[in-house]
């Protein structure tokens, strides 16, 4: 399949062994497959899905495969959301002394996002706008991708859409499927430090963004985000 290690634009270079990829092909199908039935169970022009989990957990390539067995295995018009489009702007972030936690639970518009959510729930539009975060760059850009009325499945992916906290909890029950990916705290380091790795950071940066920043959010993820419809284990 086309997306076997490739890299992409949210998520950053990622090259993987092939039992990991075989791994992920499975998830990727058991997510599909769910997706699709819960579509038909609900008989509606459209369904969101949401596919959430820690940084490094795998949650954006599973995503991106989800969307590509809907369409080809399935027959439905599918999509990708990733909700990384809603970081802050990092002129924003030194204003508020957050640019050193970026991707933090508190330096992403929720708002913005909730309201987009409900936008594209409605299908009111002839097409949507929303904007996509590129990590290369570590912007978002706005109105990178156009989101179809006639898409039916919408697969949203990103690392609190199923957080309790507020007001990011009134995001779940706008979901008609709940995923989340389960990563164990060590494989979640590895890839990680191979994330940065890839985009030629020193050590020492590298220690740093994933000691300081993306492991104490993934650990805050796993033990602060509400019970999925569906969890699925994607480690080592």
């Amino acid at each position: 399949m086309g997306w076997r290690k490739r890299s992409h634009v949210s998520g950053g270079p990622d090259i993987m062994s092939d039992e990991t990829l075989n791994r992920l092909e499975a998830t990727a199908k058991t997510i599909a497959k769910a997706s699709a039935e819960r579509f038909a169970t609900l008989d509606r022009s459209r369904i969101l899905v949401a596919i959430a989990g820690a940084p490094g957990s795998g949650k954006s390539t599973l995503a991106e495969q989800a969307v590509e067995l809907l369409q080809t295995q399935h027959g439905r018009r599918a999509a990708i959301f990733p909700m990384d489009g809603y970081h802050y702007d990092d002129a924003v972030l030194e204003d508020i002394g957050r640019r050193p936690f970026k991707g933090a639970i508190d330096t992403f518009d929720a708002h913005g996002l909730r309201h987009m959510l409900a936008r594209l729930k409605a299908n009111e539009d002839d097409a949507i706008a929303v904007p996509v975060f590129d990590r290369s760059i570590e912007i978002a850009r706005a109105g990178a991708r156009l989101i179809a009325q006639s898409t039916e499945i919408i697969v949203c992916e990103g690392n609190y859409l199923l957080a309790k906290q507020a007001p990011w909890n009134l995001m779940k029950p706008i979901f008609d499927l709940t995923v989340f990916i389960d990563v164990d705290v060590e494989t979640l380091r590895h890839r990680l430090e191979a994330r940065w790795r890839g985009f030629g950071l020193s050590q020492q940066d590298i220690a740093r963004k994933v000691e300081e920043n993306d492991l104490p959010n993934g650990i805050f993820i796993m033990s602060n985000s509400a019970e999925p419809d569906l969890r699925l284990n994607n480690g080592a």
